[in-house]
């Protein structure tokens, strides 16, 4: 039964009690008639004599404040209080018309005679202080005379109302009496009433009301401190306080959509951070292997789910490459052909996954797996693939994720661009178009920047000249010069290998620097050299072009000389390998001893 029910019986089943108690007092009422009009009586007296000594107190208190202070509003309310005086009149003649006792009669008209000498005296007073004699005035209201009629007038009032009392207080208890027996039942009819009330009241309040409350006090509570794994039991009461229930727990599932919102908007605002600290930096990479080690430091961060690989496409674009990885992707070899991949043969990301939902890559492996392949993409060219493959079921699901992978990849895409163009540019800044060795400009810095940075450290130096070299241009023409000279070229880098770096000094004249090696090192490379290059028959053009030798000058430091001059010694010892017969190494060292 619903708790308004409850409450509509209780209160009706009170009405009916309420009104039998009622019809009690009534019954009751018929004997304290006598004692109210005794009760009227003794209290119409006695109001009646306070109203007479207050009326001459508050008129006495108006005159006085007037004299002393001098405003206005006080004489308005003296002389407002003629009124008064007038009802005074009227209360004595009330009183006297109440057929007082002799002695209440001689009193009333003591009060009268009194109370008029009081007012002459005010009035007088008044009239002096505003004729200017104000402490005439003052002397009339504070004085001893007037405080005589005034204590005189209290008194009179006061014996009257003892008076009064003493007649009246006999009349009273005689009629109290006779009600008090029926009051007595009419209290015993109220007291059921009030009995069986409380009865209702504790059942509805306390079994009904209470304790549901105090049980849902305390998960409202929880709920308030966030603690959304309280359970709302479940109250199939159809009343108020199952509505409560219900509307409590839609509150908490409320509450765990919101928590779950704010926590979302969370994770986004910090893979927002994140996406944005990674393009700053990736932004400013210097190469690309800086570039994929922040990838490979980032995405793990921002995809946690995810794991994957960062891929680049060779020179030729026809197969791509593994660069960096990050949470072990299983599933995608580390090089595989570009047509391997449909997100790069479509130009756009591809999402393959289990059920069938799409054509797997060639490159996936097993193809059931879920995938995604988003191609990396500048100026409408390809340059590699950001390759993603779920560590938790759903994790390529969210939209919102794609579009921050693709954001990604854009910008990934055109950073490596931008890197693979700089890399050509500086290529061609310091490379020799034909050799592909470094040139002369690239190694007067190396030299320079040995000299700064590692003056104190060995380095060897070979001179390298091809013999002859005019009649491979004159006898077989410039093509077969460029043949050569590339043959040479090719030849002096795998010498050098990971000692040290080949460049072209100019003509047909080339140069190693070796760190590291001094003077009978680069003599023994540089024999090396000659006998690999002479070992080799070369042709163009159907024609056999014949023996190719070089001759070449070595020169170290510091033990030889300064870095400054390197090159120079070297040059001079190439010069004396030619002087003596060419096909020949000559250290710069033995120079000096011959000389």
């Amino acid at each position: 039964m619903r708790i308004a029910t409850i409450t509509h019986w209780a209160y009706g089943i009170t009405v009916v009690l309420t009104a039998l108690s009622g019809v009690s007092f009534m019954l009751s009422s018929n004997s304290a008639l006598q004692e109210r009009a005794a009760a009227e009586a003794h209290l119409t007296l006695d109001t009646l004599s306070e109203e007479l000594a207050l009326g001459a107190e508050v008129r006495s208190d108006e005159a006085r404040l007037y004299v002393m202070r001098g405003e206005e509003r006080h004489l308005q309310a003296f002389r407002s209080d003629e009124a008064a005086e007038r009802r005074l009149e009227a209360v004595t003649s009330e009183l006297a018309a109440r057929d007082p006792a002799p002695a209440e009669a001689a009193a009333l008209q003591a009060i009268d005679g009194q109370a008029e000498e009081l007012d002459k005296l005010e009035a007088a007073a008044i009239q002096a202080y505003q004729n200017g004699n104000k402490a005439a005035a003052q002397e009339a209201l504070f004085g001893a005379e007037h405080e005589r009629v005034q204590n005189a007038l209290l008194q009179t009032v006061a014996h009257f109302r003892d008076l009064t009392a003493a007649r009246t207080t006999a009349a009273l208890d005689a009629a109290r009496d006779r009600s008090n027996w029926w009051s007595l039942v009419a209290k015993i009819m109220l007291a059921t009433t009030g009995a069986l009330f409380v009865a209702v009241l504790y059942f509805v309040l306390s079994r009904r009301v209470a304790m549901p409350l105090r049980h849902m006090t305390g998960i409202v509570s929880r709920l308030a401190k966030q603690d959304y794994s309280v359970e709302v039991p479940v109250n199939r009461r159809a009343d108020e306080i199952g509505e409560m229930s219900d509307a409590i727990e839609g509150f908490r599932t409320n509450l765990i959509e919101r928590e779950k919102l704010d926590a979302e908007r969370l994770a986004d605002q910090h893979m927002k951070d994140l996406i944005l600290q990674m393009m700053h930096r990736v932004q400013a990479c210097r190469d690309q292997g800086e570039l994929t080690d922040v990838v490979v430091r980032f995405a793990p961060q921002i995809f946690p789910d995810l794991a994957g690989g960062l891929y680049v496409l060779n020179e030729g674009r026809t197969s791509l490459a593994r660069v960096g990885l990050w949470h072990n992707p299983e599933h995608s070899a580390a090089e595989f052909p570009a047509a391997a991949c449909w997100g790069l043969r479509r130009g756009r990301s591809h999402h393959s996954g289990v059920n069938g939902a799409d054509v797997p890559c060639q490159h996936v492996n097993p193809p059931g797996v879920a995938t995604l392949c988003v191609p990396l993409t500048a100026q409408g060219d390809m340059i590699g693939l950001l390759y993603l493959e779920e560590r938790e079921d759903g994790a390529l699901e969210p939209a919102g994720s794609r579009l921050y992978l693709e954001l990604i990849a854009e910008n990934v895409g055109l950073a490596i661009a931008n890197l693979q163009l700089q890399e050509k540019l500086t290529a061609l800044a310091v490379s020799d178009p034909l050799t592909g060795l470094f040139n002369r400009r690239f190694l007067d810095e190396t030299l320079q920047r040995h000299a700064r940075d590692h003056r104190d450290e060995p380095v060897a130096c070979l001179m390298i000249d091809i013999d002859h070299f005019k009649r491979f241009n004159d006898q077989f023409g410039h093509d077969a010069g460029d043949l050569v000279m590339q043959f040479v070229g090719q030849s002096l880098r795998e010498a050098c290998g990971s000692s040290g770096d080949a460049f072209r000094f100019g003509g047909e004249e080339f140069t190693a620097l070796l760190p590291s090696f001094g003077e009978a090192d680069g003599v023994a490379l540089a024999d090396t050299l000659r006998e690999k290059i002479g070992a080799v028959a070369l042709s163009h053009a159907g024609q056999v072009l014949g023996a190719v030798s070089v001759s070449v000058g070595v020169a170290a430091s510091p033990t030889g000389g300064s870095v400054e001059t390197l090159v120079t010694r070297a040059d001079a010892a190439l010069l004396e390998a030619k002087a003596g017969g060419r096909n020949r190494t000559m250290a710069a060292s033995k120079i000096r001893k011959s000389a």
